[in-house]
């Protein structure tokens, strides 16, 4: 462990849209923020090839170049943004204390606000294929990609309520929708497979599980396995969507911060302040009803409201 404690008025944790974002607006708050990157800087977009609904870019715009765009403009302010992994937390209980944060297991630090952006990572099927076309047809988000595939014939994996939507979705724009169920039924609540089931270019495929996806640079089929009787078939599709669910990156704040079933940091009410004084959560490691880039920002913009008005109430207090 290192001798020497640097202490940050505002460190934010976390790379994405909503860690970003934070950073400008606390930047030109003058709160001289700090931002870790994390393990993976820029977040889930840099592996999106085209962002083509983010506000400000009419032509659209691929998810490494926005997120560079993103860091330049946080930087413009002040913020210093740092190459490193947050690897355990202290945070104070006490309205004014001080959070104690270490960074790749050797540096401690001191801060005054903590703003959590670490996000959620997608859960893929993790054969490699599905792996190795990722960005070439494969998606973990069919409102984010489906509209590149409008027309085309599709594939969508999961069962589960998310899977059911983003199915729906795709049905509404794409001429054919292969739904991967791997068990004999959903998961999905009845009115949402009462969704799909309405659907008549959603073929529904039980007790089938994806066997390889083919194509050498971009998607251009899947081998599909029938887990019951072994079969295998092959289709043509432009699209895979895997639909299985997310995965919060909480792990390094469980036991402090109060997190639902799944591990997502509780909010309270419309803001971003957790429970514990000088902590604030955004982005995707909060929300699991939307997880869009914008609504990543604007609770990113948030989380930097509510650190600047923590810190003027603590002065406040110290001043009368």
């Amino acid at each position: 462990m290192s001798e020497q404690i640097e202490r940050i008025k505002c460190l934010i944790i976390g790379s994405g849209p909503a860690g970003y974002t934070a950073a400008i607006y606390a930047s030109r708050a003058d709160l001289k923020p700090v931002l870790y990157t994390g393990l993976e800087p820029g977040g889930q977009l840099t592996t999106t090839t085209e962002v083509d609904n983010f506000p400000g870019y009419p032509e659209g715009v691929d998810g490494p170049t926005m997120m560079v765009q993103l860091q330049q403009q946080a930087e413009r302010f002040g913020t210093e943004v740092r190459i490193g992994m947050v690897t355990s937390v202290e945070f104070s209980e006490e309205e004014g204390g001080i959070h104690k944060v270490i960074v790749d297991n050797t540096k401690e630090i001191e801060a005054e606000t903590v703003i959590i952006s670490t996000g959620a990572t997608a859960k893929y099927l993790g054969i490699p294929s599905e792996q190795r076309l990722r960005g070439g047809g494969v998606s973990a988000c069919a409102v984010c990609d489906g509209f590149f595939y409008k027309g085309q014939e599709v594939a969508i994996v999961g069962g589960g309520d998310t899977a059911a939507e983003e199915a729906t979705y795709l049905a509404n724009i794409c001429s054919k929708v292969t739904m991967l169920v791997r068990r004999d039924e959903m998961r999905a609540s009845k009115a949402m497979q009462h969704r799909v089931n309405s659907m008549k270019n959603i073929d529904l495929r039980y007790n089938t599980e994806v066997e390889e996806v083919v194509g050498d640079m971009v998607v251009e089929g899947l081998k599909m396995k029938n887990n019951v009787t072994g079969e295998i078939e092959e289709i043509p599709i432009t699209g895979l969507f895997i639909a299985i669910g997310h995965k919060p990156n909480t792990e390094i704040f469980k036991g402090q911060l109060d997190m639902d079933g799944t591990g997502y940091i509780i909010t309270q009410g419309k803001t971003t302040k957790t429970n514990k004084p000088g902590v604030f959560a955004s982005g995707d490691v909060q929300d699991k009803e939307y997880r869009q880039a914008v609504t990543a920002a604007g609770t990113g913009c948030m989380a930097a409201l509510d650190a600047e008005r923590y810190l003027q109430g603590i002065e406040a207090k110290v001043t009368t």
